[in-house]
């Protein structure tokens, strides 16, 4: 699995667009690019905890948008299943935030997501940054839903520019510390045996039918 300072796989995906009207869409990787990104992934559509998730990702949307943070979820469900679950499912009818399709189980293979017990995704979140590589990183088992407020607190954190403290809340004092990894950027991979007139190596850049029910471990 994908981990804090790997860059975060290319992709490019059919996904679900549109505030009123759900609209059959595309998804890139250069779409985000130079912004911080927001990456969930959830087991299955029309199942009981995912709804909760998505609605509750699109309801901090604006929050993380204040903050130059995109949000896209992501299963291995089709387009067409996206859409049909939208137009069901009346907390999701309108929403800000692409729902992207992984039916070739591609993006959920590259992060190391794809459960292959139950062939569905993991209860996994990203935090991207502007350069495509990943600051943060949680996995849920598939029964138990995530905390998005946790997800946008840590954003903000990741912002910041100095250590956070356990607990820390925008607004709040940032923790002082002498050690230089509390802040260390993890695309800094200098060698420190280097001479002195040796490069850092630089960040990595981004590159460029609906199921029956859900899998008992999901509800």
């Amino acid at each position: 699995m994908l981990t804090v300072g790997d860059p975060f796989p290319p992709f490019d995906l059919a996904a679900v667009t549109g505030w009123d009207e759900p609209t059959l869409s595309r998804v890139r990787s250069a779409d985000f690019a130079g912004r911080w990104l927001v990456v969930f992934f959830w087991p299955m559509d029309f199942t009981s905890v995912c709804p909760t998730e998505v609605y509750g990702f699109d309801k901090a949307a604006p929050e993380l948008g204040q903050l130059d943070t995109a949000v896209l979820g992501a299963s291995i469900d089709s387009e067409y299943v996206h859409r049909a679950w939208r137009r069901h499912h009346p907390h999701l009818r309108h929403l800000s935030i692409p729902l992207a399709s992984d039916r070739k189980r591609e993006l959920v293979t590259a992060t190391g997501t794809f459960d292959r017990t139950t062939g569905v995704a993991l209860r996994a979140t990203f935090v991207v940054d502007p350069g495509g590589t990943i600051r943060y990183v949680s996995v849920h088992d598939l029964g138990t839903g995530r905390s998005v407020d946790e997800v946008v607190r840590t954003v903000a954190a990741l912002q910041s520019g100095g250590p956070t403290p356990c607990g820390w809340q925008p607004g709040d004092g940032l923790a002082e510390s002498d050690d230089p990894t509390d802040s260390a950027d993890p695309t800094d991979s200098a060698d420190p045996t280097d001479s002195a007139g040796s490069e850092t190596a630089p960040g990595s850049e981004r590159g460029g039918t609906a199921p029956a029910g859900e899998p008992a471990q999901t509800r």
